[in-house]
């Protein structure tokens, strides 16, 4: 529907169209639909195309989260591809265009990540709902994308201070990715149904620490991960300097000689294999990486546990403890 409105404007919009689609088409986990998704079937709601169109609203969240996360930390590529920003400034280069073509890729991402996000908005009330349901489930759905981002911001504003603390990486974890992986979903589906007394604190008992951990799995990837299949070049999140809980869990347990070491090389762009080897070898020395597996081995714990007694369809319990293990197991 967008792509035919964006050609009545003008044709020139119609890579802006294929870029939108690509991104959002062409791979991601949809975990976030997912558990919105099973949070309306497990408190009640009966399947519905309507209720999964207007909950792939959060692919577009995702959407432009990515684009604009990526734009602020000069990433090259997402999920194996050119990052939307690199996409642009090749096709101005190519184009031969005027200009410089890295300030054009980043125009051109900050308006297409802005796109998603209005489009989101859009979808959520389109999606075929009554008026009421979509006005029950909308603080949800507002609060989530603040507490995204703010997140952002803070995550970029923890990188500018270099805070290595384990509880701002902790607020970070929980802003930027975990509330809005998991809890927010879960809440949004059970606002969709008109939940029960009982059902959405269950759902945040089992979200918050699950989406915790989701993010620590992250991180872990960000720093040990196969660029096969995270589709990101090995140690990214060490050159973009990202201060996550395996960082800060690092620096709160190496010596004085490997803090040294740590403080600066962390984001550095232009660290090259052998100072992410070495920077990998002083996490996993420093026992950080052990630490951050037995932190999102506790917190899914705590998740399963509160979900096991959580007062929601059993069919959407077990779904559920399927999701718990996709997002805190995955290798991408």
């Amino acid at each position: 529907m967008r792509r035919a409105w964006l050609a009545t404007v003008d044709e020139a919009l119609l890579p802006v169209a294929d870029a939108v689609e690509d991104f959002v088409l062409g791979g991601g986990k949809r975990l976030r639909p997912a558990f919105a998704y099973w949070g309306y079937r497990g408190a009640g709601g009966a399947d519905s195309d309507r209720v999964v169109t207007t909950v792939a609203a959060l692919e577009l969240v995702q959407a432009s989260a990515l684009i604009h996360d990526d734009l602020m930390d000069r990433s090259d590529t997402r999920r194996g591809e050119p990052a939307v920003h690199r996409r642009f400034a090749a096709r101005h280069r190519t184009a031969g265009w005027r200009g410089d073509p890295d300030a054009f890729g980043d125009s051109a991402a900050i308006l297409l990540g802005d796109l998603c996000l209005v489009w989101s908005d859009e979808l959520l009330h389109t999606g075929g709902l009554p008026a009421d349901t979509i006005a029950r489930a909308r603080p949800v759905f507002d609060e989530m994308r603040t507490e995204v981002t703010v997140g952002q911001y803070l995550d970029v504003l923890t990188q500018a201070t270099g805070d290595t603390s384990v509880e701002r990486a902790g607020k970070v974890a929980r802003y930027k990715a975990g509330k809005y992986t998991v809890e927010r979903p879960l809440l949004l589906g059970a606002a969709l149904a008109d939940a029960p007394a009982g059902v959405p604190a269950a759902y945040s008992a089992y979200g918050l620490p699950l989406g915790e951990a989701f993010q620590l799995r992250d991180d872990v990837l960000g720093v040990f991960g196969d660029p096969a299949q995270t589709g990101k070049p090995a140690g990214d999140d060490l050159r973009e300097g990202k201060r996550t809980y395996l960082v800060a869990a690092a620096f709160a347990a190496a010596d004085e000689a490997r803090r040294a070491v740590l403080a600066a090389s962390l984001g550095d762009p232009t660290l090259d294999a052998a100072g992410v080897a070495e920077l990998r070898d002083i996490i996993t020395a420093s026992g950080a990486l052990a630490r951050t597996e037995e932190r999102i081995a506790e917190l899914t714990s705590s998740a399963l546990t509160a979900l096991s007694t959580a007062p929601i369809e059993p069919e959407a319990r077990e779904v559920l403890v399927t999701l718990a293990a996709a997002a805190t197991t995955r290798t991408e």
